[in-house]
């Protein structure tokens, strides 16, 4: 669905949501009482509480998000100084302390477990990695709702980061998110239109990335996610048939071999490396809710009760290669090695026992004598590295 002009966003869908969180903390008291009366009747955990919980917190933080970046921008001159230093700086400020407040929301509720790893299987190594010091590019894998979330949330408020995203523009619907990151320098484009042939054209986004990209310093963090867009089965089809399409047999072949990403759209990239020669590159890869792919997953979901495991390997500018061939074939080397890490690390539910026991064969159909535990096979801790 095509984004609403700016002025819309602002008149209209902005002040929307402010008047709805409102009339929904108004009827709280019985918004309450009929989540609880349909607790007994609604199959899960607390699941109706738990969603009703999440989607008055959500108003509620993006309504005080408006009304905060309202009053920065009449601080601000009705918006005259609203680039300068200072007030980014603010912006960047605010933002860290939003999303801190939401990530500790939605951590607690999903009742999820973040586990961090860089070089070494710890949170501190993980870390290291994304505070080099110097300019940095971050390339991820993108599956599952929020997995940006910890990553941002790592980078603005563990490392002292401050990123430049480039972002879908449907993301724009959400009014907080749209007025914050528009103040910034991020970049929400639409998807890459394509030739009738299904030939990307890319001159027009690869320019505003690199523009994006130029002038990275010291605490910069400029996040890209090379798929362009969550992964899905259906996508990943998609990807492979398109660059068949394109005559890219080799390049489909090698996509063809990874069962957990897509393959990479590689012009971002390699324009956001062109524009910041200096900068070091950290990869990241995820596990834990890439299976959530709709809204009826999320929903069934209900507690999450996960293990989300991100991990990093950190490339310096130095031992980047050279030359678009040799940096495309590069990129997809390195979603190779995420998709073989994701292959050793599948999601693990913690949920309780009676949870987890809707997933398993009722007693009738056990055959005597036979137990129906799978085995889990033993994991790498260090994936291969390319």
């Amino acid at each position: 669905m095509p984004v609403p002009p700016r002025w819309v966003r602002r008149l209209v869908i902005a002040p929307a949501v402010v008047l709805v969180t409102i009339l929904v903390l108004a009827t709280l008291p019985v918004l309450v009482l009929v989540a609880l009366a349909l607790t007994s009747l609604v199959p899960g955990y607390f699941r109706l509480p738990r969603v009703l919980w999440l989607t008055l917190f959500y108003l509620t933080w993006n309504s005080a998000a408006l009304v905060t970046m309202l009053g920065l921008w009449l601080g601000s001159g009705f918006g005259w100084k609203i680039r300068t230093p200072a007030f980014q700086r603010a912006h960047y400020v605010v933002a860290a302390r939003f999303l801190r407040a939401l990530f500790r929301q939605a951590r607690w509720v999903l009742r999820l477990r973040i586990t961090l790893h860089g070089d070494t299987p710890d949170a501190d190594s993980f870390g290291r990695q994304l505070a080099s010091g110097r300019p940095l590019i971050v390339a991820s894998r993108h599956a599952g709702p929020g997995d940006s979330l910890v990553l941002i949330h790592t980078l603005m408020n563990t490392v002292s980061r401050e990123p430049r995203i480039v972002l879908k523009e449907t993301l724009q619907w959400d009014p907080a998110i749209d007025v914050m990151l528009n103040r910034l320098p991020n970049r929400f484009i639409a998807p890459a239109p394509f030739t009738p042939d299904g030939r990307p054209r890319e001159s027009v986004l690869r320019a505003q990335i690199a523009d994006l990209a130029r002038g990275l310093d010291h605490d910069d963090a400029f996040v890209i996610f090379p798929e362009g867009g969550n992964f899905s089965p259906q996508r990943r089809e998609r990807r492979i048939a398109r660059l068949r399409a394109m005559g890219l047999e080799q390049m489909a072949r090698r996509a063809d071999a990874m069962q957990h990403v897509l393959a990479p759209y590689p012009g971002g990239m390699l324009a956001a490396m062109e524009a910041a020669p200096d900068a070091d590159v950290v990869f990241i890869a995820h596990t834990g809710l890439d299976r959530m792919v709709s809204i009826g997953d999320l929903y069934r979901e209900l507690p999450m009760d996960k293990e989300i495991i991100k991990r990093g390997w950190h490339v310096p500018a130095e031992q980047i290669p050279a030359g678009e061939e040799a940096r495309q074939d590069w990129l997809y080397t390195w979603f190779e090695t995420i998709d073989a890490w994701v292959q050793e690390h599948q999601p693990r539910d913690l949920g309780p026992p009676r949870q987890r026991r809707r997933s398993r064969p009722s007693r009738s159909r056990q055959r005597p004598g036979r137990s129906h535990r799978t085995p889990t096979p033993e994991r790498s801790e260090q994936p291969r590295e390319p």
